[in-house]
């Protein structure tokens, strides 16, 4: 049966596991209990220095102890306990029961990711769409309830995953990207950011996922290597359409310049390519979509951009909390009353007149 079902005059309130579930509102009190017993000990000291003695000279025989003689300490041990009680009280032992409700506005982001043949290029470990891959997971692990989806694409672009908040879902998509997703080759970049917008327009609000307030942000994240080389829509184009539908666009050209570990040769020794990449329309497509331009060179840099991203895009994530606080103090604060009324009692017999000469 819970303790706080028991009536005030149960012992079970003086446990020491009920002590220590308390929430003290004034632990200052409780450090003034070991002034209690120290108090009784400077007034015997004193009044043992200041009280008369008569010199009496009885045989040996005649001095006996009696038990009786202790029960002029029980008025001072009331009062103690009294004492005691008053700063339990005092100190406000409680229970609080809180509830606490958070809601998130939510953001959309879709990852857009290049998987094209050059994303096979070996100067990210152990290639461009693996490490690629990596941060995209690291990313979506570090989110809240927020809806992501997954866009991949080369010649063509596919849809891979809708919004969502499963995120084990996402990972298992993830670990299923492979350059064998779509037959097309080429860069298709423009077609990519249509299908991402698609997705994110024809998304309802409130589709999966927690319940939000108020409309969610949206937020694509595109990561390519090259130039929008295949499609029938220009990347320009694509990019005034997000931006239309109110989407921030953040691009990310990956790959470093001159010569670039690309597979083996016939002998099995390190192939090397030429590579190039011209930012400007990746950064023009930055630039419509009101977000920011990266170019990074390896997996650390790549890691620091996607840290950046989901610094810039968290959610506003708002609580509510309900505090119900029971007070217990006036349990011990009745304990005190029992007592004192007690030492009132007692103080007027015999007990505090016991001669102990």
């Amino acid at each position: 049966m819970p303790i706080e079902s028991e009536s005030w005059f149960s012992l079970d309130w003086f446990q020491a596991a009920v002590f220590s579930n308390f929430e003290y509102q004034h632990p200052f009190f409780l450090y003034l209990l070991p002034l209690i017993p120290l108090f009784f000990i400077v007034r015997w000291l004193v009044g043992l220095r200041s009280k008369q003695k008569l010199p009496i000279a009885f045989p040996k025989s005649a001095i006996k102890q009696s038990p009786i003689t202790y029960l002029r300490l029980i008025p001072n041990l009331l009062i103690a306990i009294v004492s005691a009680l008053l700063l339990l009280a005092l100190s406000r032992p409680q229970k609080s029961d809180e509830q606490v409700e958070q809601w998130s506005e939510g953001i959309d982001i879709m990852l857009v990711i290049d998987i094209s043949e050059s994303m096979r290029i070996e100067d990210f470990r152990p290639n461009r769409l693996q490490a690629a891959k990596d941060v995209a997971r690291d990313f979506i692990a570090g989110r809240m309830q927020d809806r992501i989806g997954l866009v991949v694409f080369s010649g063509d672009a596919y849809s891979l995953s809708p919004l969502t908040t499963d995120y084990d879902l996402l990972y298992k998509f993830i670990e299923d990207i492979d350059f064998s997703l779509i037959e097309s080759r080429g860069t298709a970049i423009g077609s990519a950011l249509a299908v991402a917008t698609n997705r994110m327009r024809d998304a309802e609000e409130g589709e999966e996922g927690p319940e939000r307030q108020g409309e969610a942000s949206r937020v694509m994240v595109l990561l390519s290597d090259g130039d929008n080389t295949a499609g029938n829509l220009d990347p320009i184009t694509a990019a005034e359409l997000a931006h239309a539908y109110d989407i921030k666009i953040y691009s990310i050209a990956i790959g470093k310049e001159g010569k670039v570990p690309f597979g083996k040769d016939f002998f099995g020794n390190t192939r090397y390519v030429e590579n190039s990449l011209d930012e400007t329309t990746l950064r023009e497509i930055a630039k419509i979509g009101e977000g920011q331009f990266y170019r990074v060179s390896n997996k650390e840099a790549l890691e620091e951009v996607f840290r950046m991203i989901d610094e810039y895009e968290k959610a506003e994530i708002k609580e509510t909390r309900y505090k119900d606080t029971t007070d217990f103090y006036w349990i011990y604060l009745s304990w005190a009353i029992g007592f004192f009324l007690l030492w009132l009692i007692l103080k007027s017999t015999f007990v505090s007149n016991v001669l102990t000469d």
